[in-house]
């Protein structure tokens, strides 16, 4: 049992030789560590569920996702190592306000691989509808890149077709005009061949000629079009065959599935938004229990350590500080005075030349 203590100890960051001068506060870092511990392991598996979604190996997601747990773990410990209680309230909040921001921020990475496992049969059902969603994409793009020249052609070939029926129709009128004005029952009312008759059969004969030529020319013409309308339909289905139908199943389409579910269904979203909160609660908690408990024997020993080390760094430094500046000083003195020195050496070689200059004048005798 101890060893386990000693090891969530070690997790928390504690210092050991001051943890030994209080050793009441031995189970509140035990828990703090075991927080940043389990912490860790909720990251790797997070993260090793995420990265199988990616790369479908058992053992590249266990590699990748113990780098990714053990880095976290290392992160949380340094958060709640470096936090330390000042014994005011509003510094405390301050110095911890930007460590809450990034495990607020580790919460929502490490939470959003393991709601994607949590509603994971939700996800798939979703998943299955979003594969038929993007494979008729598919579909009607390349029914799009042929529908134009499909019915180009089948307008092209149904106006034919209406051509031969308009022509076929007006055959069929000039020859039943001929055969009413042959029996008396149209036309001029007399039942005759004369001449009437016989303009009126040969309008429907040449009617007929026309469209004897009109079809042997345009038909074939509007079955060529049809046929390659057909091609196209057949070669359009081709390439819908050919399509990819990979498995839509990668971690993106994971999360837009989740998102999906989530506007359709205000459940889901209530859980979601609940597990995200719980991973910020469980991340945050090892920082908010430093932050709102009171100073305890291990703060304030703490406190006087960092504090002697820093006095005698204050001493050292404002020694060596002194050191210096009285070097300084020193130095300057002493080049003031040589320089004083100096200045009265030469002062005195310039007199000693010029009383001698002027003891030579006063001896000169004038012509």
């Amino acid at each position: 049992m101890k060893n386990i203590q000693d090891f969530f100890l070690f997790c928390s960051g504690v210092e050991y030789s001051v943890l030994e001068k209080c050793p009441t506060d031995r189970n509140k870092y035990a828990g703090i560590g075991a927080t940043v511990f389990f912490t860790g392991v909720l990251a790797f598996c997070s993260s090793s569920y995420a990265l199988y979604t990616v790369f479908d190996s058992y053992a590249m997601a266990m590699a990748f996702g113990l780098v990714w747990g053990l880095m976290i773990f290392n992160l949380d410990r340094y958060i709640v190592m470096s936090m330390k209680s000042n014994g005011r309230w509003w510094r405390d909040f301050m110095v911890a306000f930007p460590r809450m921001l990034m495990a607020v921020l580790l919460a929502m990475v490490i939470s959003k691989p393991l709601e994607l496992k949590i509603f994971e049969k939700e996800i798939r059902a979703e998943m299955l509808q979003m594969e038929q969603e993007v494979f008729k994409q598919q579909e009607d793009r390349v029914k799009e890149r042929y529908t134009g020249q499909i019915e180009q052609l089948r307008a092209q070939a149904l106006q034919i077709k209406m051509d031969i029926l308009a022509k076929t129709a007006y055959r069929d009128s000039l020859a039943k005009a001929a055969v009413q004005e042959a029996d008396g029952t149209g036309g001029s009312r007399k039942k005759n061949l004369g001449p009437i008759y016989r303009a009126k059969k040969e309008a429907a004969d040449q009617a007929q000629t026309e469209l004897a030529a009109f079809v042997a020319e345009n038909q074939p013409l509007a079955r060529e079009k049809e046929l390659a309308a057909q091609q196209l339909e057949t070669s359009a289905q081709q390439d819908i065959t050919q399509l990819d139908r990979g498995k839509y199943d990668g971690f993106a389409a994971r999360v837009d599935a989740l998102s999906r579910l989530s506007e359709k269904s205000l459940a889901i979203w209530w859980a979601s938004l609940f597990i995200t909160l719980l991973f910020i609660a469980v991340e945050t908690a090892p920082i908010l229990v430093k932050l709102i408990s009171y100073r305890s024997p291990y703060d304030f020993v703490l406190h006087q350590q960092e504090h002697v080390y820093q006095m005698a760094n204050l001493e050292q430094t404002t020694l060596l500080s002194n050191q210096v500046n009285n070097k300084v000083k020193v130095d300057t003195e002493i080049r003031a005075h040589q320089a004083n020195a100096t200045i009265q050496q030469e002062k005195a070689i310039i007199d000693q030349k010029l009383k001698e200059t002027l003891d030579g004048l006063k001896g000169f005798k004038w012509g």
